[in-house]
C-alpha cells in the first residue's frame, strides 16, 4: 500500500509540475507579447518617418518637371542599390553585438561595437562616393537617356552628404534599438521628418535649386537626425558610465563586427536587389511601358508595407538577443514566437484589406485604366508576397538578433538567385507569362527563404544559442582584458626604466 501510495504521489508532483511549467510558459509568453508590441508600434511611426524623407524628395520634384521626376527615380533607385541598401545591411551586425553584449550587461563593449561601426561605415562610403560621382556613365551602360543620366548623375553627387549622415545615422540607431530605447528613435526621427518638409519646398522651389535642393534637403535631415540622437546617447546614463574609451578596444571589436557585418549585408542587398533585378528585367518586355510601371507600383506597395512590418523584425531582434545574452533561452525562444505572431497577424490583415480593394487600389498611384486593369491580375500574387513578407521580416529580426547572419546570405542567394529569378524568367519570357511570371519567380523566393528560417527557427537549440552568445561576450571581454593588462605592463616598465635613468643621473 506504501508503494502504491508513493507512485500516485510522485504522479501527482510530476503532473503539479507540467502545470506549473505550463502556466511559466503562457505567462512568459503574454509578457514577451506585450513586450514585443510596445517597442513595435513606435518603431513603425520611426522606419515610416525615415523612409519618407526620401519620397517627399521625390515628390517635390515630381512637381517641377517629368524630366526631373526620372531622373530622381532613377537615381535614388540606384543609390538605394549600391548605398544605402549596403550601409544598412551592414549596421544589422549590430544588432547582434551591441543586444547580446547589452543582455550580458556588458555596457562597455556597447559603446565600442557602435564606434567600431560608425568607422567602418564611413570607409565604406568613400568608395560609394566615387560610384556616384560617374553615375552618368554606369546609366549608359544600361542605355538610358543622355538628359536623364546627366540629371540622375547630378543628384547622386548632391546626396553625397546624406550618404555620411545615414552611415552614421544606422550605427547611433541600432545603439538605442539594442537596449529598447525606442523614445529617442522616435523623437528624433519625427523632428527630422517635421524639419524636412519645409526645408525641401524651401531649397527646390524657393530657392530655386531644383533636385540639387531635393538632395541637399535629405542630407541636412539626416545630419539633423544624427545631431538630436547623438545629445540623446551622450546625456544617457550607459554612455556617460563607459565614455572614456580607448582606440585599442574599439579596433579589437572591429574585427568582430566585420566579419558579422558581411553577412548581415549580404542578407539584406541580396533580396533588396533581386526585386530591382524584377523591375529592370521588365524593362525588355514588348510593352515595357505598362510592365513597368505596373511591377513598380507593386513593389512601392511591397516596400511600404516591408518598413511597416520590419519595425516587428527590430523589435524581435532586440529582445531575442538581449535574453540571449543574459542567458535567458526561453524568454529568447518566447520573443521570437511572439514576434512571429504579430508578424502573422499584420501578413492577414494587409493580405486581405488590399485583395478586397484589388480593382481600386492602384489607382493611388496611376489615372490610367490600363495600368489599373493589369494591376488587378498581379494583386492576388502581391496579397501572397505581402503574406509571406510578414513572416520573413520577422524571422529575419530573429536570425539578426541570434547571429544568423551567414545562414541568411546563404538561404538568399539559394532562394532568389538559384531559384527565384531563373524560374520568374523562364514564366516571364518563355511561358509568356510577362510581369506575373517575373512577380511569381520572385514569390517562390520568398517562399523558399521563409521555409528555410522557418526551419532554422523551430529546430534552434536555444539553450545553445545562449551559451554562444555569452561566449561571444566574454571572448571580446577577455581580449580587453588582456589589452589593458597589456597597458599597464608597459606603464609600469616605462616608470621602472625612468626611475633607473633618473637614479644614475
Amino acid at each position: 500500500m506504501e508503494t502504491g501510495f508513493s507512485l500516485v504521489r510522485k504522479e501527482e508532483e510530476e503532473d503539479f509540475k507540467n502545470e506549473k511549467s505550463a502556466d511559466q510558459t503562457i505567462i512568459l509568453s503574454t509578457e514577451m507579447m506585450k513586450k514585443v508590441s510596445s517597442m513595435a508600434a513606435p518603431m513603425v511611426a520611426v522606419a515610416v518617418s525615415q523612409y519618407l524623407l526620401q519620397v517627399i524628395s521625390i515628390v517635390m520634384a515630381g512637381h517641377l518637371d517629368e524630366l526631373s521626376l526620372s531622373a530622381v527615380a532613377i537615381a535614388t533607385s540606384l543609390t538605394n542599390v549600391t548605398g544605402f541598401s549596403l550601409l544598412f545591411g551592414l549596421a544589422g551586425a549590430l544588432e547582434t553585438l551591441c543586444g547580446q553584449a547589452f543582455g550580458a550587461e556588458q555596457f562597455r563593449k556597447i559603446n565600442a561595437y557602435t564606434y567600431s561601426s560608425m568607422l567602418c561605415l564611413v570607409l565604406f562610403c568613400f568608395p560609394i562616393s566615387l560610384l556616384w560621382v560617374f553615375m552618368d556613365k554606369l546609366l549608359e551602360i544600361f542605355h538610358q537617356d543622355p538628359h536623364i543620366s546627366q540629371l540622375a548623375c547630378r543628384y547622386s553627387i548632391w546626396l553625397i552628404p546624406a550618404l555620411f549622415g545615414f552611415a552614421v545615422l544606422q550605427s547611433i540607431s541600432r545603439y538605442f534599438q539594442s537596449q529598447g530605447l525606442v523614445l529617442p528613435l522616435f523623437l528624433s526621427s519625427l523632428g527630422a521628418l517635421c524639419f524636412h518638409i519645409p526645408f525641401s519646398w524651401l531649397l527646390v522651389y524657393k530657392l530655386r535649386f531644383g533636385i540639387v535642393g531635393a538632395a541637399l534637403s535629405i542630407g541636412f535631415s539626416y545630419w539633423l537626425n544624427v545631431g538630436l540622437l547623438w545629445v540623446f546617447m551622450r546625456d544617457s546614463a550607459l554612455h556617460r558610465g563607459t565614455k572614456n574609451l580607448r582606440a585599442q578596444e574599439i579596433f579589437f571589436t572591429m574585427k568582430q563586427f566585420i566579419a558579422l557585418a558581411i553577412p548581415s549585408a549580404m542578407m539584406t542587398c541580396l533580396e533588396w536587389w533581386s526585386f530591382e533585378l524584377l523591375v529592370l528585367m521588365s524593362g525588355l518586355l514588348p510593352n515595357s511601358k505598362l510592365e513597368t510601371s505596373v511591377l513598380s507600383i507593386c513593389l512601392t506597395m511591397s516596400s511600404l508595407h516591408f518598413v511597416l512590418v520590419n519595425a516587428i523584425g527590430a523589435a524581435a531582434s532586440t529582445h531575442v538577443s538581449n535574453e540571449l545574452g543574459a542567458g535567458n533561452p526561453k524568454a529568447a525562444r518566447a520573443a521570437a514566437n511572439s514576434a512571429i505572431f504579430l508578424g502573422a497577424i499584420d501578413a492577414a490583415v494587409v493580405s486581405i484589406t488590399l485583395y478586397s480593394y484589388r480593382r481600386n487600389w492602384a489607382y493611388i498611384f496611376s489615372n490610367e485604366s490600363e495600368v489599373a486593369h493589369y494591376a488587378t491580375q498581379i494583386t492576388p500574387f502581391l496579397c501572397l508576397s505581402i503574406g509571406l513578407d510578414g513572416f520573413l521580416a520577422v524571422l529575419s529580426g530573429v536570425a539578426r538578433g541570434t547571429g544568423w547572419q551567414h545562414i541568411g546570405a546563404y538561404a538568399n542567394i539559394g532562394s532568389y538567385y538559384l531559384a527565384g529569378i531563373p524560374i520568374g524568367s523562364v514564366l516571364c519570357f518563355v511561358v509568356k507569362l510577362r510581369g506575373k511570371g517575373l512577380w511569381i519567380g520572385i514569390l517562390i523566393g520568398s517562399t523558399l527563404q521563409t521555409i528555410v528560417f522557418s526551419l532554422v527557427t523551430f529546430f534552434t537549440n536555444w539553450e545553445q544559442e545562449a551559451a554562444k552568445a555569452r561566449d561571444r561576450v566574454i571572448e571580446m571581454t577577455s581580449q580587453g582584458n588582456q589589452v589593458t593588462e597589456t597597458e599597464r605592463m608597459l606603464k609600469e616598465d616605462v616608470l621602472a626604466l625612468l626611475k633607473d635613468v633618473s637614479e644614475n643621473v
